[in-house]
Order: C-alpha cells, then sequence, then structure tokens
C-alpha cells in the first residue's frame, strides 16, 4: 500500500524528482559553475594574489561565490516559484513526511554545491599553484558544505519571511550583489578597516576565512575557531526563522 512507504523511499524519490528537475534547468548550473571558473582565469594575476592574501584566500573567495550564487537562486527561487505554484501544497497530501520535502531539496543543492566546490578546487589548486594532500581535499569540500549550509539556511530565511516569487527574487538579487560587492571591496581593505572588520565577520566572509583557513590546519587560530562558530550561529539562527516562519501556501 502506498501508505506503507519508508521515509527513506519518499526521501529518496524526492531526491530523484528534484535532480531531475536539476538537470533539466542545467543552464542555470551550467552559468553557476562556469563563472567562478571565469573568475579564477581573469583573477590569475600577482596584483589579485597580493590584494587578497595569497592563492588560497583567492580560492575560497570564487569557491564561496559560486556555492552561495547556486544556493541563493536555486534554491530561494525554486522554492518561491513552486510555492506560489502550488507544488509544495501538492506535495504536503502525499504520503511523504514533510521534513523530506525540504531536506531533500537541500540534499540536492548541497550535492551541487560539492561539484562546484571541486570544479574550482581542481582548476584554482593547477593555477595557483597550491598543493593539497587527499586529508587536504576533503577538508576543503566539507567547508564548502557548511557553506553550503550558510547560505541555503539564509535563502529559507528570505522564503519564510516573503511569499511573492518576484519578490523572493528580488531580495535575492539585492542580497547576492551586497554580499559579494560588500565582501570582496571589505575584505580588500579598500574601504577600510572598520569596513574590513564587519566584512571578515559577516557570512560571506566567515565562510571565506573557514574555507581558507582549513587546508593550513597546522595554522589555524582561534579567530579561524571563531569563524567556524559564527557560521554555524548563522545556519542555527536563520534556520530557526526558515522553519518558524515558513509558509506553504504564497496566500
Amino acid at each position: 500500500m502506498i501508505d506503507s512507504i519508508s521515509p527513506k523511499q519518499c526521501l529518496k524519490s524526492l531526491m530523484r524528482a528534484n535532480f531531475t528537475v536539476l538537470i533539466r534547468t542545467r543552464r542555470s548550473l551550467l552559468i553557476s559553475i562556469l563563472f567562478p571558473i571565469f573568475l579564477l582565469v581573469t583573477w590569475d594575476n600577482k596584483g589579485t594574489l597580493k590584494a587578497f592574501g595569497g592563492g588560497m584566500f583567492v580560492l575560497a573567495i570564487v569557491m564561496t561565490i559560486g556555492i552561495m550564487s547556486l544556493s541563493l537562486f536555486g534554491y530561494a527561487l525554486a522554492v518561491a516559484r513552486d510555492r506560489e505554484r502550488g507544488v509544495l501544497q501538492r506535495l504536503r497530501v502525499t504520503p511523504a513526511p514533510t521534513w523530506t520535502i525540504m531536506v531533500s531539496r537541500i540534499l540536492v543543492q548541497e550535492l551541487s554545491n560539492l561539484s562546484i566546490a571541486t570544479v574550482v578546487l581542481i582548476i584554482g589548486s593547477i593555477l595557483y599553484h597550491e598543493h593539497f594532500n587527499l586529508l587536504e581535499y576533503t577538508l576543503v569540500l566539507l567547508a564548502s558544505l557548511l557553506g553550503g549550509a550558510v547560505f541555503l539556511s539564509a535563502s529559507q530565511a528570505v522564503v519564510a519571511l516573503i511569499k511573492s516569487a518576484d519578490t523572493v527574487n528580488a531580495v535575492v538579487r539585492f542580497v547576492y550583489i551586497a554580499f559579494m560587492l560588500f565582501g570582496l571591496l571589505g575584505l580588500s581593505g579598500v574601504l577600510g578597516n572598520t569596513v574590513k572588520a564587519i566584512a571578515r565577520w559577516s557570512p560571506f566572509g566567515t565562510v571565506i576565512r573557514v574555507t581558507e583557513g582549513i587546508p593550513h590546519i597546522g595554522t589555524w587560530t582561534s579567530s579561524s575557531s571563531l569563524a567556524l562558530l559564527t557560521c554555524v550561529g548563522y545556519i542555527i539562527v536563520f534556520s530557526y526563522i526558515g522553519i518558524k516562519w515558513f509558509n506553504w501556501e504564497s496566500r
């Protein structure tokens, strides 16, 4: 009987469906992958490396931009549009537990983030002559999943607070530009030390610092640990907002 389907089976089915949707929108996924590669190639010069403090820091920036763009545009817009079209409400009346509906989407997004991080890490390590062993590669990719969780939870908070898909689209674009420009300019120091300090503790800045610091675990500092804890704090706060105020209907 259909009612006897286990949550695990429901989760697998929903993930399969979400992967199918992702493949059908492969143009957006391709752009999300090509844009970080474009940045890696165009930033492959000594001036950029010096401005941002070295090759690994630039890799962390590019990786974070790729993950952030896919998390914000891919997840937030998809959930907002499906809610507006009534897809989420129809899924709620199926035997699938409610939590599997959202978790399946998040897992698919995280796997997409992981694919972007892997591409950036391989190409970037070649361009910037950064050498990693297997453990360091693994740790950086784990850091990318943490960064993805930060931006996915932020996306969940946006779609929880805003019902209209068009408004979500506008807000996500603003947040993306604000995170990227403020983060890049702030971290480079051109806007002054005060702005640089704020940028370092923003979601964008903390994800970059954790990603940049993990490969060099021998030089891990208390500041790096605080950045890691701050990322976890962002995830908790954004997730709380995203779960508590989320509406399954757009009305």
